[in-house]
């Protein structure tokens, strides 16, 4: 199969946007490749389902090639999972027993003739990233990690693979579902480990996860450290053209469910103008409805959820059930403090379940600020908006003081301060 060339540009959602058309559209686009991780990760699923997407399977094979590991093969086959097609790869070499230190495969990749630079920079972060974890998680310096498992041929093969493909599409954001890790319990070099395995566990630091019952395997540190390295952000799919689907199949099947992994190559509109003095990010909603809190109740949470870190809490009335009125309590914080947040409704309300939800978020780019106005110093924010404008707001907190100091309104302090800041006393 031909590889797919679209746009060039940078993994990382680089500002590198081509103009052209495209299936009939005329528009600044940039292209995005989708990770759906429903049945988790691993390098030889990414491998496949980068194949299955389009990517040439001679092109991976000419750059394993230079390598130099006698009688490394791959093969490509289709399979069924759960009654789905998928592509499903296989690495053949001779058994080896090496443990490989991290310098033994940098080496190995930077003297491959066959692979280009930066699909060599891409394969060598993701074993940089492997590395780091497995040396804080049995507390070595780097240079000294043994690669075990990960140091295998095919492993090798699965990353350096993984990263030649990836250079190949030329893509311009690499995105991805949360990272199902699986439960139970798994044996590795060093014995029986729960799931995720240390190395896994702590690759994805900072990743979010999704639940899974299923007792198995589901991410591998290869699988982690592929996504942690190539992906910008984490949840649902942006909004796309989808071009090309791809499913990679894992070795094991699964109970209920296929186990690949599926990869969306598509276009999105590039940012309109004005764009960069827009920030993104993800937040964590969580909500509750009560039926039987008082209002110094409801007001009571309400405190404790933003000394504790919540972004943002609020009620909204409803009428429940057998139309009761009740008040929605709805608290928005970053992912990580999710889990307090949560306990404090539980602890605090009478609620006995609380609905979570990601949510991607646009806010304008702000900075806090410190003016001088007529009645002392006061601080405030300023935020760019789209065309560039600027817009400022003084802290209530400071506008009450400097009201309570000087006899004035706090209307007339905001006035003094939005006259104070125009007039360039910002410090």
């Amino acid at each position: 199969m031909e590889t797919l060339r679209f746009f060039s540009g940078k993994i990382h959602g680089a500002a590198a946007f081509r103009c052209g058309r495209r299936f009939g559209v005329l528009s600044l686009m940039k292209t995005n490749l989708h990770f759906d991780c429903l049945s988790g990760i691993s390098g030889d699923m990414t491998l496949a389902a980068l194949i299955d997407i389009g990517v040439s399977p001679q092109l991976i094979r000419d750059g394993l090639a230079s390598l130099n590991v006698a009688d490394l093969k791959l093969h490509v086959d289709e399979v069924r999972k759960c009654g789905f097609r998928a592509t499903y790869i296989r690495v053949e070499h001779p058994e080896q027993h090496a443990h490989r230190h991290l310098h033994h495969i940098e080496d190995m990749i930077a003297a491959a003739g066959g692979i280009s630079e930066s699909a060599k920079t891409l394969a060598i972060q993701i074993f940089r990233c492997i590395g780091e974890a497995e040396a804080k998680v049995h507390g070595c310096d780097l240079k000294k990690v043994h690669f075990h498992e990960v140091g295998a041929v095919d492993s090798i093969a699965d990353i350096v693979g993984v990263s030649i493909a990836i250079d190949s599409l030329h893509v311009d954001q690499v995105t991805s579902s949360l990272i199902p890790t699986g439960t139970g319990s798994i044996v590795i070099d060093h014995g029986r480990v729960a799931i995720p395995a240390p190395a896994t566990a702590e690759i994805l630091t900072g990743i979010p996860l999704a639940f899974s019952e299923i007792e198995s395997e589901l991410t591998t540190p290869t699988g982690a450290a592929i996504i942690k390295t190539l992906a910008s952000s984490f949840g649902p799919p942006s909004a796309m053209i989808p071009m090309r689907v791809g499913y990679g199949a894992g070795t094991r099947d699964l109970p209920g469910q296929a186990n690949v992994l599926r990869l969306t190559l598509g276009q999105t509109h590039a940012r309109e103008a004005g764009a960069e003095h827009i920030e993104t990010d993800q937040v964590t909603l969580l909500e509750t409805n009560v039926d039987d809190a008082t209002a110094e109740q409801l007001a009571d949470v309400a405190e404790r959820l933003i000394a504790a870190g919540a972004l943002d809490a609020w009620q909204t009335p409803c009428v429940m059930k057998k139309g009761r009125l009740a008040c929605i309590i709805s608290v928005l914080c970053h992912e990580a403090d999710a889990p307090v947040m949560q306990n404090l409704l539980f602890e605090h309300t009478s609620t006995i379940g609380v609905r979570r939800q990601v949510l991607d978020r646009s806010k304008l780019a702000r900075k806090a600020v410190e003016i001088t106005t007529s009645y002392g110093l006061a601080r405030g924010k300023v935020v760019t908006l789209p065309n560039g404008a600027q817009r400022f707001s003084l802290e209530d907190a400071d506008a009450r003081r400097l009201a309570n100091l000087s006899g004035k309104s706090t209307r007339e302090i905001h006035q003094d301060a939005e006259q104070s800041w125009r007039a360039g006393s910002a410090m």
